[in-house]
Protein backbone atom coordinates (compact mmCIF):
# COMPACT_ATOMS: atom_id res chain seq x y z
CA UNK A 1 0.00 0.00 0.00
CA UNK A 2 1.45 3.35 -0.97
CA UNK A 3 0.43 6.96 -0.94
CA UNK A 4 1.78 8.43 -4.14
CA UNK A 5 3.41 11.80 -3.66
CA UNK A 6 4.66 13.98 -6.46
CA UNK A 7 8.35 14.78 -6.29
CA UNK A 8 9.20 18.35 -5.43
CA UNK A 9 12.37 19.44 -7.06
CA UNK A 10 13.96 20.34 -10.31
CA UNK A 11 15.59 23.55 -11.41
CA UNK A 12 15.06 26.82 -9.59
CA UNK A 13 13.49 29.81 -11.28
CA UNK A 14 14.86 33.35 -10.81
CA UNK A 15 12.87 33.91 -7.63
CA UNK A 16 14.14 30.59 -6.23
CA UNK A 17 17.75 31.59 -6.94
CA UNK A 18 17.25 34.92 -5.17
CA UNK A 19 15.77 33.11 -2.15
CA UNK A 20 18.79 30.80 -2.03
CA UNK A 21 21.18 33.77 -2.20
CA UNK A 22 19.41 35.70 0.56
CA UNK A 23 18.13 32.93 2.83
CA UNK A 24 20.24 29.88 1.96
CA UNK A 25 17.22 27.80 0.83
CA UNK A 26 14.29 28.31 -1.51
CA UNK A 27 11.08 29.27 0.30
CA UNK A 28 7.98 27.12 0.29
CA UNK A 29 5.67 28.14 -2.48
CA UNK A 30 1.96 28.00 -2.99
CA UNK A 31 0.78 25.35 -5.42
CA UNK A 32 -0.04 28.08 -7.94
CA UNK A 33 3.72 28.41 -8.36
CA UNK A 34 4.89 24.85 -7.76
CA UNK A 35 2.04 22.72 -9.15
CA UNK A 36 -0.36 20.30 -7.55
CA UNK A 37 0.50 19.39 -3.96
CA UNK A 38 -0.32 16.31 -1.89
CA UNK A 39 -2.04 16.92 1.45
CA UNK A 40 -1.01 14.89 4.54
CA UNK A 41 -2.61 11.45 4.21
CA UNK A 42 -2.93 8.57 6.69
CA UNK A 43 -3.94 5.06 5.64
CA UNK A 44 -4.59 2.24 8.08
CA UNK A 45 -6.26 -1.13 8.10
CA UNK A 46 -8.50 -2.77 10.69
CA UNK A 47 -9.91 -6.27 10.71
CA UNK A 48 -12.74 -5.44 8.31
CA UNK A 49 -11.93 -2.10 6.66
CA UNK A 50 -9.32 0.26 5.28
CA UNK A 51 -9.46 3.86 6.48
CA UNK A 52 -7.96 6.81 4.61
CA UNK A 53 -7.75 10.16 6.40
CA UNK A 54 -6.68 13.31 4.55
CA UNK A 55 -6.06 16.74 6.08
CA UNK A 56 -7.73 19.35 3.86
CA UNK A 57 -8.71 22.06 6.33
CA UNK A 58 -10.27 25.14 4.81
CA UNK A 59 -11.60 23.33 1.74
CA UNK A 60 -15.33 23.46 1.05
CA UNK A 61 -16.99 20.10 0.48
CA UNK A 62 -17.99 21.30 -3.00
CA UNK A 63 -14.31 21.97 -3.88
CA UNK A 64 -13.07 18.36 -3.84
CA UNK A 65 -13.92 15.04 -5.49
CA UNK A 66 -13.41 11.49 -4.21
CA UNK A 67 -13.02 8.72 -6.81
CA UNK A 68 -12.36 5.01 -6.56
CA UNK A 69 -10.97 3.10 -9.54
CA UNK A 70 -10.49 -0.59 -8.76
CA UNK A 71 -7.84 -0.42 -5.98
CA UNK A 72 -6.83 3.24 -6.42
CA UNK A 73 -8.48 5.97 -4.35
CA UNK A 74 -8.07 9.52 -5.63
CA UNK A 75 -9.04 12.72 -3.82
CA UNK A 76 -8.52 15.93 -5.77
CA UNK A 77 -9.65 19.50 -5.40
CA UNK A 78 -8.69 23.08 -4.74
CA UNK A 79 -8.03 25.05 -1.55
CA UNK A 80 -9.02 28.63 -2.35
CA UNK A 81 -6.92 31.46 -0.94
CA UNK A 82 -9.37 34.19 0.07
CA UNK A 83 -6.76 36.46 1.70
CA UNK A 84 -5.69 39.87 0.42
CA UNK A 85 -3.80 39.91 -2.87
CA UNK A 86 -0.94 42.04 -1.54
CA UNK A 87 0.72 40.73 1.62
CA UNK A 88 4.17 40.05 3.00
CA UNK A 89 4.67 36.57 4.42
CA UNK A 90 6.84 35.97 7.46
CA UNK A 91 6.12 32.25 7.33
CA UNK A 92 4.31 30.23 4.65
CA UNK A 93 3.31 26.64 5.31
CA UNK A 94 -0.36 26.37 4.27
CA UNK A 95 -0.54 25.50 0.59
CA UNK A 96 -3.35 26.83 -1.57
CA UNK A 97 -4.43 25.82 -5.03
CA UNK A 98 -4.87 22.37 -6.52
CA UNK A 99 -4.20 19.24 -4.48
CA UNK A 100 -4.35 15.53 -5.23
CA UNK A 101 -3.94 12.49 -2.98
CA UNK A 102 -3.66 9.04 -4.54
CA UNK A 103 -3.70 5.87 -2.46
CA UNK A 104 -3.08 2.39 -3.86
CA UNK A 105 -5.20 0.14 -1.66
CA UNK A 106 -3.62 -3.16 -0.55
CA UNK A 107 -6.69 -5.23 -1.44
CA UNK A 108 -10.09 -5.12 -3.08
CA UNK A 109 -12.82 -3.20 -1.25
CA UNK A 110 -16.61 -3.39 -1.32
CA UNK A 111 -17.41 -0.32 -3.41
CA UNK A 112 -21.08 -0.38 -2.38
CA UNK A 113 -20.23 0.11 1.30
CA UNK A 114 -17.77 3.01 1.04
CA UNK A 115 -18.49 5.89 3.43
CA UNK A 116 -16.89 9.34 3.52
CA UNK A 117 -17.15 12.03 6.19
CA UNK A 118 -15.67 15.53 6.21
CA UNK A 119 -15.34 17.13 9.64
CA UNK A 120 -12.94 19.51 11.38
CA UNK A 121 -10.68 19.72 8.32
CA UNK A 122 -10.27 15.98 7.90
CA UNK A 123 -11.75 13.84 5.14
CA UNK A 124 -12.17 10.30 6.44
CA UNK A 125 -12.97 7.57 3.92
CA UNK A 126 -13.97 4.15 5.23
CA UNK A 127 -13.64 1.32 2.72
CA UNK A 128 -14.99 -2.08 3.82
CA UNK A 129 -12.87 -5.02 2.75
CA UNK A 130 -14.39 -7.21 0.08
CA UNK A 131 -15.39 -10.61 1.43
CA UNK A 132 -14.18 -13.60 -0.57
CA UNK A 133 -16.85 -15.07 -2.79
CA UNK A 134 -17.44 -18.73 -2.16
CA UNK A 135 -17.75 -20.81 -5.31
CA UNK A 136 -19.58 -24.10 -5.12
CA UNK A 137 -18.16 -26.88 -7.27
CA UNK A 138 -20.56 -29.31 -8.91
CA UNK A 139 -19.83 -33.04 -8.91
Amino acid sequence: MTANRSRQGGSLDDLGLIEVLFYGVPALRSSRQSGVHTPPTDVYETEDQIVVQIEIAGVKQSDFVVSLFDRRLIVSGTRVDSGPLRRAYHQLEVLFGDFRAEVDLPLQVDETGVDAQYSDGFLRIILPKRKPKRIDVDE
